[in-house]
């Protein structure tokens, strides 16, 4: 299914390694040069703003070819606008498939293609169905599904994360009120079985390509099931989805398992990162603590904002100076010292790559010697008594 060749996917694993060990100073850059030099080459973009340069030119190309097909069209009037955006999501596909075999990955062209074709194939079928959200929702979802599986695309797997949610949600919807009642529940268990699976899924990972989708995949589930019974999320949809009109001195059903639910896994999150050592669940727990703080400010004003803000800045500060004292002279484990590998998967062929740019992936050759032996006449002495 995936367009690219799974050992030029490998070679570009490979090639991510060997920047890391290179920035790590474990190789130098003449050895990341010799790597990259013997690798095959693809057209890609590390820096983000570059890419994003791409991403813009490459929108502006696509809008370009829809809108020459547009003029073709415009005879058509209303009959061209019922197909219009499923051809426009076949140029984002074609398109795709084009720069894909043309080893465009990770540049930002693609990015334009990938996108405009999900986001027509939306449009697509909210004219056909005249707006119907869960349909809208469910073919969303296999179109950035395709998308990922076909070329890796990241965003587009983003993408099928929250069109996933979406069909859960609408499809809830479905059953009225009842529906409604139990969303947060379901939405807090589904997001907790499809955690461990992707959680599972990366242990035991053998296809490297993979890594970084069900990386994002677990850490979207990590933040929904935060998010499904989060006490303001849960208290504003009941008021929105609904009609539940909180009086004064009322709460909403199940009130104290919310609260509970608000502060105990921001801090079950911290607890388990700093367990394990995983920096995308640290920094998911201290963004869950300020939505968690948040939330209780939110409904229950105790000090004036100002005083608030200059005493959360004072116990934050706190925080950070004693931690910072405490960790600064440690070596190993949880340490303030900068990290000579940022990616956790760098070791992972460290030994290959140190010994391919040694050799310099190059096969063995044999050098003539300029010493000329032989003629040995007592079982290879390499003498015969004379000179």
């Amino acid at each position: 299914m995936i367009v690219y060749d799974k050992q030029f996917l490998d070679d570009l694993a490979l090639l991510g390694e060997a920047n890391s060990l290179k920035e790590a100073g474990f190789i130098s850059k003449e050895q990341r040069d010799l790597i990259k030099k013997e690798l095959p080459d693809f057209r890609g973009n590390s820096n983000i703003l570059v890419r994003l340069g791409f991403f813009l030119l490459g929108a502006f190309l696509y809008l370009s070819v829809c809108g020459a097909i547009s003029l073709l069209g415009l005879s058509g009037e209303q009959s061209f606008f019922n197909v219009c955006c499923y051809i426009f999501a076949i140029v984002g596909f074609v398109g795709a498939e084009f720069l894909a075999n043309h080893k465009y990955y990770g540049h930002g062209l693609e990015d334009a293609f990938c996108l405009g074709a999900i986001l027509n194939v939306g449009f697509a079928i909210a004219i056909t169905t005249e707006g119907y959200e869960l349909v809208i929702a469910v073919f969303v979802a296999i179109a950035s599904f395709v998308m990922y599986i076909r070329y890796l695309h990241l965003l587009s797997l983003l993408v099928f994360c929250l069109a996933t949610s979406a069909v859960l949600f609408y499809g809830l919807f479905e059953f009225g009120p009842v529906g409604k009642t139990i969303l947060p529940f379901a939405a807090m268990l589904v997001s907790a079985a499809f955690y461990f699976l992707t959680k599972k899924a990366i242990s035991n990972l053998k296809e490297r390509y993979y890594y970084n989708g069900l990386l994002l995949a677990n850490s979207f589930c990590l933040v929904l099931f935060y998010l499904s019974c989060n006490y303001l999320v849960v208290r504003e949809l009941s008021v929105m989805l609904l009609g539940n009109e909180i009086l004064p001195g009322k709460d909403i059903p199940f009130a104290i398992f919310f609260y509970a639910f608000t502060f105990i896994v921001p801090v079950v999150y911290l607890v388990q990162a700093l367990k394990t050592k995983d920096r995308i669940m640290l920094w998911i727990s201290f963004l869950a603590i300020g939505f968690s703080i948040y939330t209780i400010r939110f409904y229950y004003s105790v000090l004036p904002i100002e005083v608030a803000l200059t005493l959360g800045g004072l116990v934050l500060f706190a925080i950070a100076y004693f931690s910072i004292r405490n960790l600064k002279n440690k070596e190993t484990g949880l340490t303030f010292k900068p990290d000579r590998i940022n990616s956790s998967n760098a070791f992972l062929n460290a030994e290959a790559l140190i010994v391919a740019s040694t050799v310099g992936l190059k096969p063995e050759m044999k050098s003539e010697s300029p010493m000329d032996f032989g003629g040995g006449g007592f079982s290879g002495g390499g003498s015969e008594g004379t000179f």
